[in-house]
């Protein structure tokens, strides 16, 4: 059997791949800029060479990890695992610890020693993840796993790239077209060219041909083009342990660093139903070390295993396309180049690619789980879509120059169930979960499964971990400790008790 190196479909997966990176340090190069005051000293100089070292070291190993997966099964269609920055960590880390920070004090430096021990924290508790994952995924229907990634990829992947393709059609429209006749349709184009390279090739051509890249379009900064190698700054991180900004906002890091263990376990449990079985404490103790030495090295953002792997795979992606990117990444963050190719590429040219990928994962979530599990699947979809509704909403204020703790909950009470949303979406990874996995046991009339997931419940909203919150000046927060959300804890008590009811009262009928 031969595995190789690259393939040319690894081309088609190093476009989608890339251009989801890219997205993240826009994210990053805006967010610190804007929210953050950071210098582009800071910026350049610090934080993408750090995040950059995180993202080679990553789709390094898990492109030897595909190697390894393809020699021990004897096969060469394994996919590597994707691999690149959180960006649900990114939002957390900027306006619930970093803009805040930034904001008392007015000092970037303080702001990003935060953003650092922050990321270096949620990496040491994926690092302990490591150590229960394949316990929990054991536990967990296969449904509530891929329920809960299919939520986020039709909300906060596939979703916002179509409202985009659809803001822009006359550049983003064919383009698509391209994508989806490689990818639906399975036509071979003229020499074997990869439809995401003439997808981006024709948009970025359509883009300039018709004006398109005009100063409006480009979302760049004042960086310019230099060598920046990263360094150490392990040394920064050690001066705010125990520190007051630590204490104060751990309540945000330690959910997030669990948040990430579960994303992480639910893109692991994906790749496996799309046939790439893979050890989950390898993959999940190298997503903790990623994030480690992304912090280590200057970056306040951690790293971890994208979503995405069935649609890599259904593209024919290998290993290299994980290399590719790895490489990629960090010759733009190295040097810069970052800001010259956001002034020749429009981020149009290749969302379609994104967009196809989210459209796999929703479709995989029905197709690789038991058909009579299907209703579980699109319970499990409520959570993620109540979470980006209320990024709408919020979203919709913040542009209007207020925000949801300034209008208040009553502003909403004859048009969006607004508190039912927040709580809904309060650790929504975590209900989605939940909910599927109880219905999956309620439809295989496991009663008895059905009320420990409901007791679980009770707990997480007892000490807070779902469903509760708080509106403050920065957004809504989650509200922690003893009671915090009691009335869920009791309504999930309720369902636990029913459950242990009706197994009681069908095994009294069998007898």
């Amino acid at each position: 059997m031969r595995y190789p190196l690259f393939v040319k479909r690894d081309i088609d997966g190093f476009f989608g791949l890339a251009i989801d990176n890219l997205i993240q340090l826009i994210l990053i190069v805006s967010f610190c800029k804007v929210l953050c005051g950071m210098p582009d000293a800071l910026v350049f100089g610090v934080i993408l060479p750090g995040a950059a070292i995180s993202i080679l070291s990553g789709n390094i190993f898990y492109a030897w990890q595909a190697k390894i997966l393809a020699t021990k099964s004897n096969r060469d269609d394994i996919t590597a695992l994707p691999y690149g920055i959180n960006t649900v960590s990114l939002f957390a880390f900027i306006f619930f610890i970093m803009h805040p920070v930034y904001r008392d004090t007015k000092d970037p430096y303080l702001v990003w020693k935060m953003g650092m021990l922050a990321c270096f924290l949620s990496g040491v508790i994926e690092m302990l993840g490591a150590l229960v994952g394949e316990s929990l995924r054991r536990i967990t229907p296969r449904a509530a796993l891929l329920s809960t990634l299919a939520g986020i990829a039709i909300t906060f992947i596939s979703m916002d790239f179509a409202l985009k393709i659809f803001e822009k059609p006359v550049i983003a429209f064919v383009p698509l077209a391209f994508i989806l006749v490689q990818y639906f349709s399975k036509i071979r184009f003229p020499l074997g060219l990869p439809g995401g390279l003439i997808a981006i090739g024709v948009g970025t051509g359509l883009a300039w041909l018709l004006g398109y890249m005009g100063d409006e379009s480009i979302v760049t900064s004042d960086g310019v083009f230099h060598l920046s190698l990263p360094h150490f700054c392990g040394g920064d991180i050690i001066d705010l342990v125990q520190s007051e900004y630590m204490l104060r906002y751990i309540s945000v890091i330690v959910p997030m660093g669990v948040f990430n263990v579960v994303g992480s376990l639910q893109n692991i449990e994906s790749a496996e139903a799309a046939g790439d079985k893979y050890n989950t404490f390898s993959s999940l103790l190298a997503n903790g070390i990623g994030s480690v030495v992304a912090s280590l090295f200057g970056s306040c953002f951690p790293t971890t295993i994208y979503i995405g792997h069935p649609g890599w795979k259904a593209m024919g992606a290998r290993r290299g396309y994980s290399i590719l990117n790895g490489f990629f990444m960090t010759a733009i963050c190295f040097t810069g180049v970052i800001t010259i190719i956001l002034r020749l590429v429009p981020i149009e040219a290749g969302i379609g690619i994104l967009l196809w990928i989210g459209i796999v994962i929703v479709a995989q979530a029905f197709q690789e789980t038991p058909k009579h599990h299907a209703m579980a699947v699109a319970i499990g979809l409520f959570p993620a879509i109540a979470a980006w509704g209320l990024l709408m909403v919020d979203g919709a204020l913040r542009s209007a120059g207020t925000t949801l703790f300034i209008v208040g909950k009553d502003a909403f009470k004859n048009t969006i169930a607004i508190d039912g949303m927040i709580s809904l979406e309060r650790g929504f990874i975590f209900t989605s979960m939940i909910l599927a996995s109880i219905s999956v046991y309620l439809i295989e009339r496991q009663f008895l499964q059905a009320s420990f997931w409901s007791l679980g419940a009770a707990f997480l909203s007892y000490v807070g971990i779902i469903h509760a919150y708080e509106l403050t000046p920065n957004g809504v927060m989650s509200k922690f400790g003893f009671g915090a959300a009691a009335d869920f804890s009791i309504g999930y008590c309720s369902f636990a008790i029913l459950f242990a009811a009706i197994n009681f009262y069908v095994r009294l009928k069998k007898d």
